[in-house]
């Protein structure tokens, strides 16, 4: 795997993950007050370093070909749960991710919760908001960085694409100051998907002892076949609906 296909990887997974809790970081702080956002999304950034400085050193400890083993089926995993819902999105069968309707859900939500204070927090909703989505997301992008990074023996190249991304993001959403509703985020994840079912595969069967032809150039041909089983799912979803749509009709002429 070379070096660009680490960080375009690494940086289109973070980006995703980023536009998340960039969405819930400006319900809380447009609904509620700034200060206490920032508060939750300093202490959840604290957490995750705190969280890379164990974890980081602690992988590098594990041999290479258990780590890739164990890296590769959570990968494997990960991305077909992504891949999953990214199918079901492209054929009709799951309605879009759609981060303006998710916005404002969560300032609904942010409006209609109490306001309380809590030591040096002013508002403990904003805080617990703000903190939750940063954590949860943030993990996310550590877990793909450090699985990525560490796999490749590059982990500080694998940091570079996902810092990019959550600065990208950030200084996109402070610049609009609203939900990157236009980003097309379906498609990322469609990517991104495939992507980490691929690299799943790959390192998942390498940590099992199988040896690759070509080596690294093998995911060649493991990605395109990969996004071509996805292609060939959402085919197969969108004829089935339409079949199933257009037998509606016939059956309620019989009835009639």
């Amino acid at each position: 795997m070379n070096s660009l296909a680490l960080v375009l990887t690494v940086f289109i997974a973070c980006a995703v993950e980023a536009v998340e809790a960039l969405t819930i970081v400006l319900a809380a702080g447009l609904t509620r007050e700034w200060r206490s956002t920032f508060q939750g999304m300093a202490a959840a950034l604290a957490a995750l370093a705190v969280i890379v400085a164990v974890v980081g050193p602690a992988l590098t400890l594990v041999p290479l070909t258990g780590l890739r083993l164990a890296v590769g089926a959570l990968l494997a995993i990960f991305g077909l749960q992504w891949l999953r819902k990214a199918i079901l999105r492209a054929s009709g069968y799951k309605d879009l991710h759609d981060e303006g309707a998710i916005y404002a859900r969560q300032v609904a939500a942010a409006r209609a919760a109490a306001t309380g204070s809590r030591r040096s927090v002013h508002d403990w909703y904003a805080f617990t908001l703000s903190f939750k989505g940063v954590l949860l997301e943030g993990l996310e992008v550590v877990f793909i960085a450090i699985t990525f990074g560490d796999n490749q023996q590059n982990l500080g190249l694998a940091a570079v694409g996902a810092v990019a991304a959550v600065i990208m993001v950030a200084a996109v959403g402070i610049a609009v100051r609203a939900p990157l509703s236009r980003v097309p985020e379906n498609t990322m994840k469609f990517v991104v998907g495939i992507m980490l079912t691929s690299f799943g595969v790959f390192w998942g069967a390498e940590g099992a002892g199988a040896a690759w032809p070509g080596n690294d150039a093998a995911l060649l041909v493991i990605i395109p076949a990969i996004a071509m089983i996805a292609l060939g799912y959402v085919a197969l979803l969108r004829r089935a609906r339409a079949a199933a749509g257009a037998e509606v009709p016939s059956v309620e002429r019989s009835t009639v």
